[in-house]
């Protein structure tokens, strides 16, 4: 595991040590790079230290992973950087001293992505711990650490992750990630809303560094004010992550081209398409993704798949950039004729034609789904009547109906559904038909709340108690903040909820609050 403590005191050291440095007048500079392609200038001054955004890892295939940074010496504004090209040095050891370095190179960082840099380390060994450190001329960045995945069809006995979701910055403190930081696992898996796009708001435990952003440089300062929490930055230092976005990365509740406020004479598809285009460059340029999902205009590849050897693939899903418009008018109401609508779609046809194709080649044990929404039903009306969510699942039903009726027909091995979005904790079985609940169990679903947004959030609640009973499927519901773990093994798939005691203060403490169990070949939930 990542030493925590020592990783934010380095942090702190390496930032407090520039600033003296800089403040007696000594400047930085670099090495001229004139061997590549892009011309690095030398003599680059940095007005304090680079690496205040720390390191990220992620993608990892057996053999390479993919290695993050950017330099941001005034990461609030603009990142501070002069509009030239800059050499990083980078290097990969097996020992977490860089004794024994591995790989090392140097790429440039442009000001065209915002002087962030992103190294696909090939070469490497299956299933192994790495560690990596950044330079640019004499600053270094903090130690991170990686690991690949195991080789593909490897016979893997125990993979364990965690997966995340919306991390409102005013709404409270990191301090899941201070504990997840401190846990032994694999990989982490983010769900989406890793930013929120909105202003600041008083009264809240943090405010946001600006109002609505819109422009690219908007963006790109709100991504570094979430990365600059240290809490955040020891998790993505501690492991290699998977990331897949929902709608606050752009904004609340926007479909395809369709933005949330598709009714202003100003907010015409085209004119929503260019922020979009801004909101999907600065989230690649913040996220250790692999080069193909680099946008093109308001197209961003980021559906994909990665395998850890026999055991489990996760297929990682995009329900935001080709979905159709919410029907009914968005909202929580009862349904109206756009929910059977055939043409309505939330995953779009290439990517659901791709998802149904991977699930029916996979001969992994454990079919992960990370995606954004929830997908069982959710009937929010008790007794008689029924109202659902108009952004989730539940309100595309010619969609659902699709993927629960491949999961019954085709039996992929043991599908599983990872889902964020709605600020709290559900376990639910996937039903082949919700509103009988006789009809078979084709997959189970397990919800994380978030990080922070809703604030503190409560154990239990009235209303949702209220239609449990409707909803015979649903297994479990907590609305506190935290993450949640997984441990797989060829035999059972283990769910543990960990929740804080609050977020609104830096001393909230952390719980087991439930554990469920997946067993191989059964589908459904049960208590563990």
């Amino acid at each position: 595991m990542l030493d925590y403590q020592n990783f934010e005191r380095f942090l702190y050291s390496r930032i407090k040590r520039r600033n003296l440095i800089i403040g007696v007048g000594a400047l930085t500079g670099l090495a001229i790079a004139s061997q590549f392609q892009q011309r690095a200038v030398a003599q680059v001054p940095f007005s304090s230290y680079p690496f205040t955004l720390g390191v990220a890892s992620g993608e990892p295939y057996p053999t390479s992973v993919v290695l993050w940074t950017r330099l941001a010496p005034e990461p609030l504004n603009g990142g501070g950087m002069p509009g030239v090209n800059v050499p990083i040095r980078w290097e990969v050891a097996t020992d977490p001293n860089l004794n024994n370095i591995v790989a090392k190179g140097t790429e440039i960082a442009i000001p065209e992505l915002g002087h962030s840099v992103r190294v696909v380390v090939n070469g490497l060994k299956p299933d192994t711990w790495y560690w990596y450190r950044f330079t640019s001329g004499t600053e270094e960045s903090p130690i991170g650490r990686t690991r690949t995945a195991p080789r593909a069809g490897s016979d893997v006995s125990k993979f364990a992750f965690a997966f995340v979701s919306c991390q409102h910055y005013e709404q409270g403190y990191y301090t899941a990630y201070k504990y997840l930081a401190q846990e032994d696992l694999d990989l982490v898996v983010h769900t989406g809303d890793y930013i929120y796009e909105g202003g600041i708001t008083a009264n809240r435990p943090r405010q946001h560094n600006g109002p609505e952003i819109l422009t690219l440089e908007d963006y790109r300062n709100r991504h570094a004010l979430y990365k600059t929490d240290p809490n955040l930055q020891a998790t993505h230092a501690a492991f290699p992550w998977i990331v897949t976005w929902d709608d606050h990365e752009v904004e609340n509740n926007y479909a395809g081209a369709i933005s949330e406020v598709d009714n202003e004479p100003d907010q015409d598809p085209q004119v929503f398409l260019q922020r979009r285009a801004i909101a999907y460059q600065a989230y690649y340029e913040h996220m250790p993704l692999r080069p193909f999902s680099k946008p093109e205009g308001p197209d961003m590849q980021l559906f994909r798949r990665l395998s850890f050897g026999n055991l489990a693939t996760f297929h990682v899903l995009d329900t935001r950039q080709y979905r159709t418009d919410q029907p009914c008018g968005d909202g929580t109401k009862e349904r109206c004729p756009e929910n059977f609508d055939p043409e309505a779609t939330i995953l779009g046809k290439r990517q659901e034609e791709w998802l149904y194709q991977g699930l029916d080649r996979s001969k992994a044990r454990w079919n992960v789904l990370a995606q954004q929404v929830p997908v069982a039903q959710r009937d929010f009306t008790p007794g008689e009547g029924a109202t659902f969510s108009m952004d989730k699942w539940d309100a595309y039903l010619a969609s659902r109906d699709r993927l629960l009726g491949f999961l019954e027909q085709r039996k992929p091995s043991n599908p599983v559904v990872l889902t964020g979005d709605v600020h709290s904790n559900w376990a639910m079985d996937l039903k082949a038909d919700f509103n009988k609940p006789e009809s078979a169990t084709v997959g189970s679903e397990f919800v994380c709340t978030s990080i922070t947004s809703g604030g503190d959030g409560a154990d239990t609640s009235p209303t949702v108690e209220a239609y449990l009973p409707d909803n015979p499927h649903i297994k479990f519901y907590n609305g506190q903040r935290g993450y949640v773990r997984c441990v797989l093994t060829p035999a059972s798939w283990q769910t543990d909820y960990l929740v804080l005691s609050d977020v609104t203060t830096q001393s909230g403490t952390i719980s087991n609050r439930a554990s469920f169990v997946v067993e191989n070949g059964r589908p459904g939930i049960q208590k563990a």
